[in-house]
């Protein structure tokens, strides 16, 4: 039951933060502020909270697919408020926080068939670094999303509503290169690590993950090698970070939803 509080309180936090960001917008104030980091560490901090109990137990690591999808949620804007200390990220919390709102509630209003596994360190580790990367990739894809929206309003010359409360377009493309390049050296690891720790990759439950894992990767250092050598920004570089994205994607949750939710094997 305490699990069921500590979650429906990081909703209402959430929903509370959220509401709270979009009036600092509508009032044309800065998205920044002791109110705003208050209020995403009591949400990450009740979301780990009743999130804890719902993965972990005697029998190992929950691993169903809205499971994993809350607590992708969770790493995410706990990523999010770290990273946000030191780097002007704020304005993600507008597209991260109902993340985590509709991940939580579809964890708690479903009643679906608990996954556990037992998982040994070097697992563990391919686990946690999987994790890692495709939060931190996820949170590059959001600042792509935001880039491509500012892009757009300056080629169109409309310099209202929420663009006025992004940083300037160079250090936007410069935050997003540095999400991407710590995502990709995390996803480079998790791949290492599955190569060392998997007995076979490419096994029938594990084949998908493996293709789309590796194509995420060569699309995700294409970007990157464009960026260095040929000064790809841009609409180049967004185009780059969705395809990625959409790889890594069906890598994480791909095969999850199918055979969870559509074939419901369990």
């Amino acid at each position: 039951m305490y699990a069921l509080v500590l979650n429906l309180a990081a909703i209402a936090v959430y929903v509370a933060a959220t509401g709270y960001l979009i009036t600092l917008i509508r009032h044309q104030k800065p998205i920044a502020g002791p109110w705003l980091h208050a209020l995403a560490i009591t949400a990450v901090a009740f979301h780990w909270a009743g999130l804890y109990p719902l993965l972990v137990s005697a029998e190992g690591i929950n691993f169903s697919f809205f499971a994993t999808a809350s607590l992708v949620s969770a790493t995410m804007n706990s990523l999010l408020l770290i990273s946000g200390l030191r780097k002007p990220l704020h304005s993600l919390y507008i597209l991260m926080m109902p993340i985590a709102v509709l991940c939580t509630g579809l964890l708690l209003a479903t009643h679906q068939a608990q996954h556990f596994a037992k998982l040994n360190e070097g697992l563990a580790a391919h686990v946690i670094l999987s994790l890692l990367a495709y939060s931190f990739l996820t949170i590059a894809t959001a600042q792509a999303l935001l880039l491509a929206r500012q892009t757009h309003q300056l080629r169109h010359h409309q310099t209202s509503g929420s663009i006025k409360f992004l940083p300037p377009l160079q250090t936007m493309e410069a935050l997003l290169f540095e999400l991407l390049w710590l995502g990709f050296i995390i996803l480079s690891a998790s791949i290492i690590t599955g190569i060392g720790f998997i007995e076979d990759m490419f096994a029938q439950h594990l084949a998908h993950k493996t293709v789309f894992s590796i194509i995420a990767w060569l699309i995700y250092a294409a970007l990157l090698a464009g960026r260095h050598w040929l000064g790809w920004r841009g609409n180049t570089a967004i185009r780059f970070t969705l395809g990625g994205f959409a790889a890594l994607m069906l890598a994480f949750f791909g095969s999850k939803f199918v055979l969870e939710l559509v074939l419901q094997i369990h």
